[in-house]
């Protein structure tokens, strides 16, 4: 079904999860069955809604296609972050007609396209203000201590085709191995990172012009709308 290039950085921490599951694709099971955990559960019908039915059954709905894959691997890779998720959209306050609310937008900015960042304090800063030049080329030596962990299951996918463009949502943390949800959290608490952007991520960044391209790295004045597809920043 799918073939990811582990050499890459986004992908290679999702290594050991997938090599069993990879082998169980290959020998023709589902994608429910071939992610080992009855956790999984081939998708059908359902009384309530996708988040209503994991809080409620302890069982994730999976579609046999690459994008649940990606949401089951980041399930088997991270599983106390995942359920943070799925108890934070379950406890959030209730939509108005037509209106997820800012907490469900950011919770879905999270699960389709979040990336969790732990990272000094000049990083931290310079994302908030997306001050393009200083998070990636003035304070670029800062990079080395820092720590990516993408944990968005769509731009997971989006990223077997790397693109430019491909956009995450940051949310920052002390540590990715252990991120804690912040009880409060709306869109424009998840400040947008260009992926390929990170330094040692992709080899074309090592040159200052890469980062000239300003469909990409555009202004913060630009890039007040949340973008649920991991597209520009």
């Amino acid at each position: 079904m799918i073939a990811p290039d582990w050499a890459q950085p986004w992908f290679a921490p999702y290594r050991e999860v997938a090599t069993p599951v990879l082998a169980r694709l290959a020998a023709g099971e589902q994608v429910a069955a071939a992610l080992g955990h009855e956790r999984f559960e081939p998708d059908g019908p359902r009384s309530g809604g996708y988040e209503q039915h994991v809080a409620a059954t302890g069982r994730v709905p999976t579609r046999d296609n690459a994008h649940d894959l990606f949401n089951g691997l980041v399930w088997l890779r991270c599983p106390g972050f995942k359920a943070a998720l799925n108890r934070a959209h379950m406890a959030a306050p209730p939509a108005t007609p037509g209106r997820r609310g800012p907490l469900r937008d950011a919770l879905t900015l999270l699960d389709e396209s979040g990336l969790l960042l732990s990272a000094p304090a000049p990083l931290r800063q310079a994302l908030r203000a997306q001050d393009w030049a200083a998070l990636f080329v003035g304070h670029r030596e800062l990079w080395r201590s820092a720590q990516a962990l993408i944990v968005g299951h769509a731009l997971l996918e989006k990223l077997l085709a790397p693109r430019k463009a491909l956009c995450a949502r940051a949310l920052l943390v002390d540590d990715v191995n252990a991120p804690v949800l912040p009880a409060a959290l709306a869109p424009a608490d998840l400040p947008p990172l260009p992926v390929l952007g990170i330094p040692g991520w992709w080899p074309a960044n090592a040159s200052r012009g890469f980062y000239a391209d300003a469909q990409v790295f555009r202004a913060k004045r630009l890039a007040s709308a949340p973008s649920m597809g991991g597209l520009a920043c």
